[in-house]
């Protein structure tokens, strides 16, 4: 990316990224979807309680994976693969270890949890049992997200969306087979959703037994590196930490729905799931600047930084112009795939209203993804994480406050003040690093 076309560059990186992202949230939305039409508006609402506390455990799995990608990308790169191969172990018993862990401890906390978030009593023993099934694919999403991680760091980023898309449309077959067509519930719903995990880690455990020798562990090579665990650790630590901050805040921001009755908890479900592929897209641009200004600043051309981050984000506002108009325009044929049609004019009502208004707010995430890119290719990943904290932690205290004014609208109006506040304090900070350049 040091030299040629911007642009180019920047669409090249970001498409991959965007078609992948869309698959890993298809994945995630196919539950809500079929459950909602095929068994009613209180599975919807389950999973969509359900749903933010699963996001923050699988963010802060894949943070850890990433941090043990770096190490592998590094000793890939030197040619080391006797410490590649010793990472790979580490990371996979360690894992191991975490996940079960997690699991149980998921499992036995799911119901405390949920009364802790004031779930209504009618939705309490749906939402637990979702809640607990889903935690016993947590050690499949581990193997996955390593795994994956590791054919990225050997240069094979491919395999891994691959599988991901297997695992999307098996999730979706088997959600319209055994809910759509032979009427079972919302357990079948969550046990889908772990064989399609299952399945995605045992693929790439095949995968890398059959095409990657240097990251084959064999007998005797299973081992945990004391010094290499500490190091993945202190890499992911911090990716783990910011990345859980958004569900963390979703988490919280899901007590105060809760208090407002079925429909709105289940259009809630329904919409957020539409702001996570409205919002995507911006954060496949915001990796691509990433990647350019790292790129460059290592090359030491910090004309062409500038001219990246400028482009960068003017592809952000394009992208802002034409999601605004396409929500606008089709926010209630959106909300209705997650409904049946039958009594669900409350809900469909409730989550148009909220598009509508969102809708031109996504203006604030792609500025602040394309500004959180810039930052991260400086390598200021403290700027990053303050960033999303002062974001995050606004987004949470404002939706309670207004909540009770504007009902779900509430929401809409502290995400825009996260965002905006999140603006005035990370832009100057640009212009302060780029004077330091000059």
């Amino acid at each position: 990316m040091t030299n040629g076309s911007i642009t180019n560059h920047l669409l090249r990186y970001a498409i991959p990224l965007i078609l992948g992202n869309l698959f890993q949230l298809t994945y995630n939305a196919v539950d809500s979807i079929i459950a909602g039409r095929f068994i009613g508006k209180e599975a919807l609402a389950s999973i969509g309680i359900a749903n933010p506390v699963m996001n923050m455990i699988i963010l802060g799995i894949s943070g850890i994976c990433m941090g043990a990608g770096v190490l592998m990308s590094e000793f890939f790169g030197a040619r080391d693969y006797k410490k590649l191969k010793k990472e790979m172990s580490t990371a996979v018993l360690f894992g191991l270890y975490f996940s079960v862990i997690l699991m149980v401890t998921g499992m036995v906390c799911s119901k405390p949890l949920l009364q802790l978030l004031r779930v209504p009593k009618e939705l309490l023993p749906m939402a637990t049992t979702y809640l607990r099934i889903t935690f016993i694919g947590a050690p499949f999403t581990y193997f996955y997200n390593a795994l994956a991680s590791a054919l990225k760091s050997v240069g094979d980023s491919k395999t891994p969306l691959k599988f991901l898309m297997f695992s999307a449309i098996l999730n979706g077959v088997l959600d319209v087979i055994f809910i759509g067509f032979l009427g079972f519930g919302i357990v079948c719903s969550a046990t889908t959703t772990v064989i399609a995990e299952a399945v995605s880690a045992i693929l790439s455990i095949w995968y890398v037994y059959k095409n990657i020798p240097m990251l084959q562990i064999k007998r005797g090579e299973f081992v945990i590196d004391s010094q290499l665990l500490k190091r993945t650790l202190q890499y992911g630590s911090v990716t783990a930490l910011q990345q859980s901050c958004q569900p963390l805040g979703k988490l919280l921001i899901q007590g105060s729905v809760n208090t407002l009755g079925i429909d709105t908890i289940a259009a809630y479900n329904a919409v957020t799931k539409i702001d996570d592929f409205a919002c995507t897209p911006e954060q496949s641009i915001s990796h691509g600047i990433t990647t350019f200004v790292a790129q460059n600043r290592g090359a030491n051309q910090t004309k062409r930084i500038k001219s990246g981050f400028l482009t960068g984000l003017r592809m952000e506002f394009l992208y802002w112009i034409g999601i605004c108009l396409v929500t606008i325009l089709c926010r209630t044929g959106f909300v209705s795939l997650f409904v049946d049609g039958g009594g669900s004019s409350s809900i469909i009502e409730i989550g148009s209203q909220y598009l509508l208004v969102m809708a031109f707010f996504y203006i604030f995430p792609a500025f602040t993804n394309g500004v959180q890119g810039y930052f991260r290719g400086m390598g200021k990943m403290n700027i990053t994480f303050l960033g999303t904290l002062i974001q995050t932690s606004l987004r949470v205290v404002f939706t309670w406050i207004f909540v009770p004014w504007f009902g779900i609208l509430g929401i809409a109006f502290a995400c825009a003040v996260g965002w905006s506040v999140m603006l005035l304090v990370e832009v100057p900070l640009i212009w302060i690093i780029d004077k330091r350049r000059a």
